[in-house]
């Protein structure tokens, strides 16, 4: 076919065009209609469908997130009511106002059961944290090592909660002229002994 012939092509009667050309023909409308198809609907479906994935693998990650903590639901209701009931039982070790008295009382007690001599034992102020208070005492006790065993059993024997802190222990300074070296010397011990109390609402 010449260019002569492509001239001479009737718009108006495509039918009787050659075999050839009315396959271009063919092939550039399918062609176009196919492109015009991708460009005005299917690209912005693909797009959704693309935006869908993304979202169904974040849902998807989110989702398994949520089916382990429904999973452990239960154990950790466990727990929760655990640490409520272990909380409980330390805010019941820590003594009230009206309790702080006794408490002082019972140590000052436990160092006259241990047979220790006391030089000093003075309360410090009160000292508030988070939900408690700190009540720190210097004490200043004299005696053998097994009888500061015995009051540190005792300690850790109380109803409520006293810890001892920053504990030295000395040898006694052995008094008068005639020192015997057989005799052996008492121990000074000087800490700190701490106790808690809860504070209560509006403090």
């Amino acid at each position: 076919m010449t260019l002569d012939d492509l001239r001479n092509l009737d718009v108006n009667d495509i039918g009787r065009w050659p075999g050839v050309m009315q396959a271009v023909v063919v092939g550039l409308l399918c062609a176009m209609l196919a492109f015009g198809g991708y460009w005005f609907v299917i690209k912005d479906q693909v797009q959704a469908l693309e935006q869908v994935r993304e979202q169904e693998g974040t849902l998807r990650v989110r989702f398994e997130a949520k089916q382990r903590k429904a999973a452990g639901l239960e154990d950790y209701k466990a727990q929760l009511a655990e640490m409520e009931e272990r909380f409980g039982y330390m805010l019941r070790q820590l003594p009230g106002r009206k309790e702080v008295a006794s408490l002082l009382q019972d140590v000052s007690q436990l160092r006259v059961s241990s047979g220790l001599e006391e030089r000093l034992f003075q309360p410090q102020s009160e000292q508030p944290l988070d939900f408690y208070a700190e009540l720190p005492i210097r004490i200043t006790l004299v005696g053998g090592f097994h009888q500061y065993g015995s009051f540190a059993e005792g300690v850790a024997a109380l109803p409520r909660i006293v810890t001892l802190h920053d504990i030295t222990l000395t040898r006694a300074k052995q008094r008068g002229r005639n020192k015997d070296v057989n005799v052996e010397l008492p121990l000074v011990m000087t800490a700190t002994a701490k106790t808690y109390r809860y504070l209560e609402e509006g403090e």
